[in-house]
C-alpha cells in the first residue's frame, strides 16, 4: 500500500489513509479499517459534501491528503446530431449521445473537501454515443507517488502531478468501446496496465509511468465469436502472487488471462464460456504463501460466476476451472469476499452469500433497489449502493442480518472508498465523507 504523508492535522492522526486505485490497495474492495460508520446520513455524520459538475461514475482515490476524481461535461446533441450518429445502429435505443464532451480531473482537500484543482484535459466534439448507464468518466484514476494517472479509455490516458496537478504526459490507445470506457488502470513496478477490450480489438498493453512510452501489448487469445458487440470487455486487472511469481489477471470475452506484468507474457488462460461485456473485477482468495481461487463473474450473455485456479500454464481450462454457478450473478458489480464467505449482488438487488470453497449457498436475500457499484466490505459490515442513492449497509455474517439503511442526494454508481476510518461516497451530484467523529 502507498506511504501517505498527511497533509492537514486531522488526516495525520490515521495512519496510511490511502486508497490508491479502484476497490482499493487491493483491488478487491476490502479494508482492515475499524470503527467506520454505519449510522449515518446527509443530516448526521457527514463531514463535508462537496457539489461535483458534469458526470462521471469513477470512484474517488486517495493518497497524501488529496482526493482525486475525473468527470465528463457533456453539452446536448442536436436531434440531427443524434440521428446521424445513431442512423446504422441496430441497438439506437440503448445509445446516449452527446453533441460533445470536455473531461476534467478534479482534485480535492481530504479534511475539507474544497476543490483544490479542477483540470481541463481535454474536449472532444463529436464522441462516440455511449450507453446510458455508462459516463465517458467512469475509468477510475490511480495514484502512484507523486503521479495519479486518469483513464478515459480511448479518449485518453494522462499523467498529472498529484501535488500541482501539471500534465506530465498523456497517451492515447484508440478502440471501439461501443458503450463507452469502463475499464479502470493499475500501476506495478514502473509500468500502467491498460486493458483495450474493444468490439474492433482486444489487447492489454503496458505504458512506461514516467513518459506514457508503450512498453509491451499483448493480443487478447481468439474468440467464437465473429460479432465484436460480443468480444468486447471492460474489466480491471486485479495484481497477485502465486508462488513467487507476479500475475495481473484480467478476465474478458470468453477468457480469463493471466500475464506477467512486467512482460505482457501470457502465463494461463480459461475459456469460462460465451460472457461478455465484463466490467467487474475478480477477487482472489490465496495468499502469497498459499495458492487460492480467483473468483469472477462472467459479465452478460453466459452470465456465471466462476472459480478458477492461477497456478497453471498455457490453456488449462479442463484442469483449473474449479467450479461455476449461474443462479443471480452481476453482470455489473464485482463480488467480494471476506475469507470463508463471497458476497455477490445482483444488478435487480438479489444478494448471495457463498462458500468459496465449493460455491455452496449460505444465504440469500432480495435488497431494494438496482445496482451498477461494488460492494465495500469493511469494519465487519458490508456496504451495498444502489442506483436508486440508498446504501444499505449488514453484517458480514452467515445470516442476513441488516443494519442500516440510508438515502443520499442522487444516483450511486460509484463504488466506495474509505479513508483511516471514514468513508466516501461519490453520487451523482457530489462526493461526500461521512465519520463517526465529532
Amino acid at each position: 500500500m502507498l506511504a501517505t504523508a498527511a497533509l492537514t492535522a486531522s488526516a495525520a492522526e490515521q495512519a496510511d489513509v490511502s486508497w490508491p486505485q479502484f476497490r482499493g490497495p487491493s483491488g478487491q474492495g476490502t479494508s482492515a479499517a475499524t470503527h467506520v460508520p454505519i449510522n449515518f446520513g446527509l443530516d448526521h455524520g457527514m463531514k463535508w459534501q462537496t457539489p461535483i459538475q458534469g458526470k462521471g461514475w469513477s470512484s474517488p482515490v486517495v493518497a497524501d491528503g488529496r482526493v482525486w476524481l475525473t468527470t465528463g461535461i457533456t453539452t446536448e446533441a442536436t436531434p440531427e446530431e443524434r440521428e446521424e450518429k445513431l442512423a446504422a445502429v441496430v441497438t439506437r435505443d440503448q445509445k446516449e449521445v452527446a453533441g460533445s464532451v470536455t473531461l476534467h480531473a478534479v482534485c480535492l482537500d481530504l479534511e475539507t473537501g474544497a476543490i483544490v484543482h479542477d483540470i481541463q484535459l481535454a474536449t472532444f466534439e463529436d464522441p462516440e454515443p455511449i450507453h446510458p448507464l455508462n459516463s465517458f468518466a467512469s475509468p477510475t484514476p490511480v495514484i502512484d507517488g507523486e503521479h495519479v494517472y486518469c483513464h478515459f479509455g480511448s479518449y485518453g490516458t494522462w499523467c498529472l502531478n498529484a501535488a500541482t496537478g501539471q500534465i506530465i504526459w498523456t497517451k492515447r490507445l484508440v478502440i471501439d468501446h461501443s458503450v463507452g470506457p469502463g475499464g479502470s488502470p493499475v500501476v506495478v513496478g514502473s509500468l500502467v496496465l491498460l486493458v483495450c477490450d474493444g468490439i474492433d480489438t482486444q489487447f492489454v498493453a503496458a505504458l512506461n509511468k514516467q513518459t506514457g512510452e508503450e512498453v509491451w501489448r499483448t493480443p487478447r487469445p481468439p474468440m467464437r465469436a465473429t460479432n465484436g458487440e460480443f468480444q468486447k470487455a471492460y474489466s480491471t486487472p486485479i495484481l497477485i502472487e502465486v508462488n513467487g511469481v507476479e500475475q495481473a489477471v484480467v478476465p474478458g470475452a470468453q477468457w480469463i488471462v493471466a500475464y506477467a506484468p512486467a512482460t505482457g507474457i501470457e502465463l494461463w488462460r480459461i475459456d469460462h464460456g460465451n460472457g461478455f461485456s465484463i466490467s467487474s473485477t475478480p477477487i482472489y482468495t490465496g495468499t502469497p504463501d498459499k495458492v487460492g481461487l480467483i473468483i469472477f463473474t462472467t459479465g452478460f450473455g453466459d452470465r456465471k460466476l466462476v472459480a478458477v485456479r492461477p497456478d497453471g500454464h498455457g490453456d488449462v481450462t479442463l484442469s483449473h476451472l474449479e467450479w461455476s454457478n449461474d443462479r443471480n450473478v452481476p453482470a455489473k458489480p464485482s463480488p467480494v469476499s471476506s475469507g470463508d464467505r463471497v458476497y455477490i449482488i445482483d444488478d435487480n438487488g438479489v444478494l448471495t452469500c457463498l462458500r468459496p470453497s465449493d460455491a455452496t449457498t449460505v444465504f440469500r436475500k432480495r435488497v431494494a433497489g438496482n445496482y451498477s457499484a461494488s460492494p465495500l466490505l469493511v469494519g465487519g459490515h458490508l456496504y451495498l449502493s444502489s442506483q436508486e442513492g440508498v446504501v444499505t449497509v449488514i453484517k458480514d455474517a452467515d445470516q442476513y442480518e441488516e443494519v442500516s439503511k440510508t438515502t443520499l442526494d442522487s444516483r450511486l454508481m460509484a463504488s466506495p472508498a474509505v479513508v483511516g476510518s471514514d468513508l466516501l461516497f461519490r453520487s451523482e451530484n457530489s462526493l461526500m465523507r461521512f465519520t463517526t467523529k465529532n
